[in-house]
């Protein structure tokens, strides 16, 4: 069974609280749609998350969120073939994938497109007290050029980001205080050129903090969702 939830900051509860209750194995896959906190403090905290969620007896898929590191730019991580496409991993914590944008994976016969990234908000604040920050929090063009090729190339079922398309932007989850017309969304107006030239089963994000669904996209923070919705369709 493939998983998916929204972002937990560092935060396991929810994820023990899952694993408690469904008792998911080493066959299952729980998809973390961004800002996992893994690699976010560079230290020990890290480490300790990293440790935890490669204990619990499942395999974890992490997209890259905008408030954590890109694990190219951190040593210990090497490049490996995972389910048909590139990731990263730190070989002592090998139950913990980070995605590397633009992958299409394949998991219990459905194909997943993955595009992490989104912009900071906060930006400023996080920057004016020291907090992390990273200046390739979205995508490249290197990466949006990799994307575009692999939509028309190659096959997929689902897409997994960290954020959505702007139309579907859930504005009622916007920061109180931040002057929108100083967001840069070009992430999520380039989202919506991809949207609306693929054909897919589902869209995943997390980054809004919030659970609701809006057409085939589903937004995801604290609920959990699986893949047995799309696969019992493909049996019928």
């Amino acid at each position: 069974m493939v998983y998916f939830t929204g972002d937990i900051h560092g935060a396991a509860d929810g994820i023990a609280d899952f694993i408690n209750k469904v008792h998911p194995t080493m066959d299952d896959v729980i998809v973390l749609l961004g800002d996992v906190g893994a690699n976010y403090y560079s230290g020990r905290r890290d480490n300790l998350l990293k440790a935890f969620l490669n204990d619990v007896g499942t395999m974890f898929l992490c997209i890259h969120g905008n408030h954590e590191r890109r694990p190219v730019t951190i040593p210990g991580y090497i490049k490996t073939e995972w389910h048909g496409g590139k990731a990263w991993v730190q070989p002592e914590y090998p139950n913990l994938i980070f995605a590397k944008d633009g992958e299409i994976y394949t998991l219990n016969g459905l194909r997943y497109l993955v595009i992490g990234g989104a912009y900071s908000v906060d930006k400023y604040y996080r920057l004016s007290r020291g907090w992390g920050w990273w200046s390739d929090e979205q995508p490249s063009k290197e990466i949006k050029a990799y994307v575009e090729h692999q939509i028309q190339s190659k096959p997929f079922d689902i897409v997994l980001s960290h954020t959505c398309p702007f139309k579907y932007e859930p504005t009622e989850m916007f920061l109180g205080g931040i002057d929108q017309s100083t967001v840069d969304d070009s992430t999520e107006r380039w989202l919506d050129t991809i949207e609306e030239s693929i054909k897919y089963k589902a869209w995943f994000c997390g980054h809004w903090h919030t659970d609701k669904r809006i057409d085939k996209m589903h937004f995801l923070f604290h609920s959990f969702e699986s893949d047995e919705q799309f696969r019992k369709s493909m049996e019928d």
